[in-house]
């Protein structure tokens, strides 16, 4: 099977648009909780952290949500990659997994420069909060929006990964959610004899 040119931007730009409208949907049913940040994008690796200030210059809407592709690989025993030698009149093995890496970013309370004294601990309580709301609608906008994604009578073959909180840094702090997706694939085209 091949590998179908615009299957993983599809995949990747359709997570990222889950993601961020179930960030909104979440932050109007939870007061207090910001939305899908106005910085939301494919990225090409791992994102810089350089977003979590309010970009936009709207309340609400700093941070920074991102997708990009961790790794593609063979695998004929899906989610686990193939490391099988293929032969020649072979095109290839039966599917093809993407492994996309879901960063969602928001600002975190810093020390007092002047004084070096830590946040105070209602400010640390309500960004805990934030990143724990976050993290629970990533989860969900994954679990509601993968198995429509592909075709009508059935969605792709996915592992959700386990999340991890990213340790704040520079005033940013927030998730890291992996999910691992069969692509969908097409018949090789005919060699030439």
């Amino acid at each position: 099977m091949a590998l179908i040119l615009e299957s993983v931007n599809e995949l990747a730009e359709g997570v990222l648009a889950c993601v961020c409208t179930t960030l909104d949907e979440t932050a109007a049913e939870i007061e207090g909780q910001p939305g899908c940040p106005c910085r939301a994008c494919i990225v090409p690796g791992p994102p810089a952290w350089d977003s979590c200030e309010d970009p936009c210059g709207e309340e609400g809407t700093g941070g920074q949500l991102t997708v990009h592709v961790a790794r593609i690989f063979p695998t004929t025993d899906f989610p686990v990659e193939t490391r099988e030698v293929l032969g020649q009149k072979s095109c290839s093995p039966s599917m093809i997994a993407v492994e996309l890496v879901i960063t969602l970013l928001r600002c975190v309370p810093v020390s007092d420069p002047d004084s070096g004294c830590p946040p105070p601990c209602e400010e640390e309580t309500a960004a805990a909060r934030v990143i724990q709301i976050d993290s629970a609608s990533v989860l969900n906008a994954l679990m509601c929006c993968l198995p429509g994604f592909g075709n009508r009578h059935r969605g792709p073959r996915y592992v959700i990964g386990a999340q991890r909180t990213l340790q704040p840094d520079g005033g940013c702090g927030g998730i890291e959610q992996r999910v691992t997706v069969a692509l969908p694939s097409c018949k090789c085209p005919e060699e030439e004899s």
